[in-house]
């Protein structure tokens, strides 16, 4: 794969000692996190030895492997070596991926044949009624003429009804149509399909057909990609658990199409470890591994920011955390409670159903990159529509002529446009104001300053809002949250976002791992397995059916860390149950003590449930007197990779920091334009604090300071930004 020329942000190299010399150098270890996003490709790269360095490049679509390359050159480069000897010594690359989300959200799937149980073909165009509202907000749901559901996941022609039944006790109550299944998949192979979902009624309690079914396509297709629900969703509730498998069926394919050349091109280069892919989960599996699994890898590349929240608050203290991460197309929230990031069990894409565990990250289009543009109404909004890497903002001056967030930024003043991405790209002041100009400010009547503050202020509003949805409606104050700021564009708004919510402190990771936050968190990733069963029953269950239960799924994901062939400092279990009141049509997820359980244990879960369902809903909302049911079961194995990213301190500083100038800048609009003072991130250390209105620049960032607002930088190298009236 040949390198394309690219504009290129590096970090500096920051390391623990003296410098090795080649020898030394040719026994380190490495490990490396990839972000691959929309707009920017990520790099990060930790030896054993504590060497640190950072690399950021644009990201190459629709072949994203390339950026993926172009960042490991990088990574080289700035270590002073190779990338053929990096990647000898390296043990393993973690990636997140935007592969799978973004087959999903294009549409550029496999094509796939679903077989099910004679009579539930339609289950999942019925979607168990919540396909008209599933995933939408409130307003959406209240307008209920003007929603519609979605396209069924597979067009009826490829769906084939076979003759077989389980009952919910596993047995077998119609036998299996041997005859009449061959017959089926012939007709789906005919029309060529690419991949075939399986899913039978009542599958996870008893397997077998499921199991029969995969056999007879591989009889026929060996090379055809197949997925069994009982293997990718477990879970009771029929369309649940067949969306889930069919998702999985379609970006299956992709995913291995896009990770088998990249690996061969990787061990072509000399790549010897294991290259990982980061799941939804928090945690990563081998690359092999992931196109089975694939539905777990759609929040891949949403999550790195948030394990890397989790490493970066346990050495800050912190407990409670609002991971918040703005980059070139997206901006995305997720929690961090106790330490621990706050997940969920089932998601919804395109108004579907998917039942895997991810990190519960929130997003919305409002990105550097986000669009501005005037309605039917005549209102100004801005995103979800991006400009992308590509052509990108109008002030990149590679073809794009509407206005975003960072050409509104650019007009304000607050970035400088000799010093983007470190001052490697330059940015036209003149083509940011000829397409507000053009788009916004002449439509609006307003000057193109007035209409660059009004898109400043719109983005910082919707931010705050997303936030503060997130935080609230889970029960929570923002007042007692840390924020914690990182992307790209995420320092330029993050002082405005967090007034606006009220938040304690907001925390810039502007040490090694500045604008290449996600990437730190996946090299400092964990390899992440779930397994889980469906067993409903009512609550207490005796205490050795609990038990064996647990210990079946425990021997399943300790096989599976096995096949990751990898070596683990430690491996940790969690255990967890879903339970709900009798009756009642959604679970809690409650957490389940390690060893061998007892009755009053198992009755503790139950009182535990109570607390957590009063916590959620309210004091006295639980109704003990409808009794408790068990729904599903979940084990989560947590295998500790050995090599980890210690993160350097910061030299302390010496005397008051000096601004390397000033300018005009418009940093809020209770203030209006002000002159502010300009630091240069590089000069400033540990200690040093700043007074709003002030702007920082660094290499691939820029930390927007108002007045009111002090900086100081803490012992890692973080600005640490808190508002002081």
């Amino acid at each position: 794969m040949a390198c394309q020329p690219r504009c290129v942000t590096r970090a500096a190299v920051s390391r623990a000692g003296p410098w090795k010399t080649d020898n030394e150098r040719s026994n380190m270890s490495y490990i490396i996190g990839i972000d691959t996003g929309g707009t920017f490709t990520d790099g990060f790269v930790a030896s054993d030895d504590g060497r640190l360095a950072a690399a950021k490049s644009p990201s190459t679509p629709p072949d994203f492997s390339q950026g993926f390359l172009n960042v490991l050159d990088d990574l080289a480069a700035e270590l002073g070596i190779a990338t053929r000897q990096l990647l000898e010594q390296t043990n393993y690359i973690i990636h997140g991926t935007t592969s799978t989300l973004n087959a999903v959200v294009t549409g550029n799937v496999a094509k796939v044949g679903f077989i099910t149980t004679r009579g539930h073909a339609d289950s999942i165009s019925m979607m168990n009624l919540e396909g008209r509202y599933a995933g939408l907000g409130p307003d959406e749901i209240q307008n209920i003429s003007r929603t519609n559901k979605p396209a069924p996941l597979v067009p009826r022609h490829l769906i084939e009804e076979i003759n077989e039944r389980v009952d919910y006790k596993g047995a077998v109550v119609a036998p299996f149509d041997e005859a009449g299944t061959r017959a089926a998949i012939g007709r789906l192979i005919a029309q060529g399909v690419e991949s075939i979902a399986v899913s039978l009624l009542w599958s996870f309690r008893n397997p077998a057909h499921e199991l029969r079914v995969r056999e007879l396509v591989r009889e026929v297709a060996p090379e055809l990609y197949v997925a069994v629900s009982h293997e990718v969703s477990p879970r009771i509730r029929e369309y649940a658990r067949s969306s889930t498998t069919i998702i999985n069926t379609q970006v299956g394919p992709k995913l291995a199409a896009y990770l088998r050349p990249l690996e061969a091109e990787l061990r072509g280069r000399g790549f010897g470890g294991s290259l990982l892919v980061m799941q939804g989960s928090g945690g990563c599996v081998q690359a092999a591994d992931a196109p089975r699994h694939a539905v777990s890898t759609l929040g891949s590349v949403l999550t790195g920011g948030i394990v890397g929240c989790t490493q970066l608050a346990e050495a800050l203290g912190h407990r409670n955390i609002i991971s918040t991460d703005m980059g070139g197309t997206t901006f995305l929230v997720g929690l961090v409670l106790d330490g621990q990031p706050v997940t969920t069990t089932t998601t919804v894409l395109h108004q579907h159903q998917i039942n895997t565990p991810m990190v519960d990250v929130h997003t919305i289009g409002a990105g550097g990159g986000a669009i501005a543009s005037i309605d039917g109404g005549g209102n100004l909004r801005v995103g979800p529509r991006s400009a992308g890497a590509r052509p990108g903002p109008a002030c990149y001056g590679e073809g794009g002529t509407e206005p975003t967030v960072t050409d509104a930024d650019l007009i304000l003043g607050i970035i400088n446009p000799d010093n983007f991405l470190g001052g490697r790209k330059k940015l036209s002041r003149e083509l940011a104001a000829e397409a507000i100009r053009t788009k916004i400010a002449e439509p609006l009547g307003l000057t193109v300053e007035q209409s660059a503050a009004a898109i400043y202020a719109i983005q910082n509003a919707q931010t705050a809002d997303l936030i503060r949805k997130v935080v609230v409606n889970s029960g929570f104050d923002p007042r007692d949250f840390a924020i914690y700021s990182y992307g790209g564009a995420g320092p330029v708004h993050a002082a405005s976002y967090s007034a606006d919510i009220g938040a304690s402190e907001v925390i810039v990771p502007l040490g090694a791992t500045a604008a290449v936050f996600s990437a730190y968190g996946l090299a400092s990733s964990d390899i992440v397995l779930t397994a889980e069963a469906s067993d409903p029953a009512n609550w207490p269950v005796p205490a050795a059916e609990v038990n064996a239960v647990f210990a079946k799924l425990e021997a399943e994901v300790r096989e599976r860390l096995r096949a990751q062939n990898l070596e683990f400092a430690q491996v940790q279990m969690h255990r967890e149950v879903e339970m709900r009141y009798t009756m009642q049509m959604a679970e809690v997820t409650t957490p389940v003590p390690q060893g061998e359980l007892d009755d009053e244990a198992v009755r503790e879960v139950g009182c535990r449930f109570e607390a957590l369902y009063e916590r959620l809903y309210g004091k006295g909302s639980g109704f003990a007197d409808a009794g408790l049911q068990a729904i599903t079961y979940r084990v989560r194995a947590v295998g500790a990779l050995p090599i980890r990213a210690n993160l350097p301190q910061a030299e302390a500083a010496q005397g008051e920091p000096q601004p390397s100038g000033s300018r005009q800048v418009f940093l809020d609009v209770q203030h209006g334009w002000q002159q502010a003072r300009v630091y240069d991130y590089r000069t400033l250390k540990a200690g040093a604090r700043i007074q709003g209105p002030s702007v920082v620049e660094a290499p691939t960032t820029t930390v927007a300071i108002p007045q009111g607002c002090s900086g100081t930088v803490d012992r890692l190298g973080n600005l640490v930004l808190r508002y002081t009236d």
